[in-house]
């Protein structure tokens, strides 16, 4: 189905840049930029400052870079589908992102379990501080996301039932504009991730 109900006058959501939804977002994501750079510096001052060795960055982190990135391309997939107004892929699309989330949370618990079976423990050293906080704080924003993500699928397998309902669904400029928030979200942590990653692992070599 391709149509698209016609819009009438101005919409708020128009102006994607200074919606307040958007700039709420903006906000956030800064602050947990900021929030990362901080406790990564303070990581490598706490290294140079006390002598501590390098760490032991579990494998499964980079397995994990690869999962979660497969999961913001099924977001990416999902987007288009919205836009395309393809029901079945797009809510083929959310339902892999989940999938995949979920991998990369039980994954995230095996790399975990790695380093407590090699008495690596939050109270070894500093560097293992370091290396629990910031990988947990990674995971608890993926976690924070995962609600979000469920309801998108429930709602739309709730809503679309008929060519009608889809066609409502789907030019609801409300849920475009939460779509794109909640795909810069997702977006947001991939890079968050596999610069995170990238860090532990260089540091790993120093």
């Amino acid at each position: 189905m391709k149509n698209k109900l016609p819009k009438l006058g101005y919409s708020e959501y128009d102006n994607f840049a200074f919606h307040p939804y958007n700039i709420m977002l903006s906000l956030l994501l800064l602050a947990i930029t900021m929030l990362f750079l901080a406790l990564s510096g303070a990581f490598v001052y706490t290294r140079v400052q006390s002598g501590v060795g390098a760490l032991d960055v579990p494998w499964l982190f980079a397995l994990n870079t690869l999962v979660l990135l497969s999961s913001s391309y099924f977001m990416i997939k999902a987007k288009k589908a919205y836009v395309n107004d393809e029901t079945r892929n797009y809510q083929n699309c959310l339902l892999f992102t989940i999938g995949l989330t979920v991998l990369f949370m039980v994954l995230q618990f095996w790399a975990w379990s790695m380093l407590f079976n090699n008495n690596v423990f939050p109270a070894t050293d500093n560097g293992a501080a370091y290396l629990y906080m910031l990988s947990g704080l990674h995971f608890a924003h993926v976690l924070a996301g995962l609600p979000f993500l469920i309801q998108f699928l429930r709602i739309s397998r709730k809503q679309m039932v008929d060519p009608v309902t889809v066609l409502v669904y789907f030019s609801d400029p409300e849920k475009r504009l939460r779509l794109r928030l909640l795909s810069m979200y997702w977006h947001f942590l991939d890079a968050l991730w596999v610069a995170l990653v990238l860090f532990l692992f260089i540091n790993q070599l120093v």
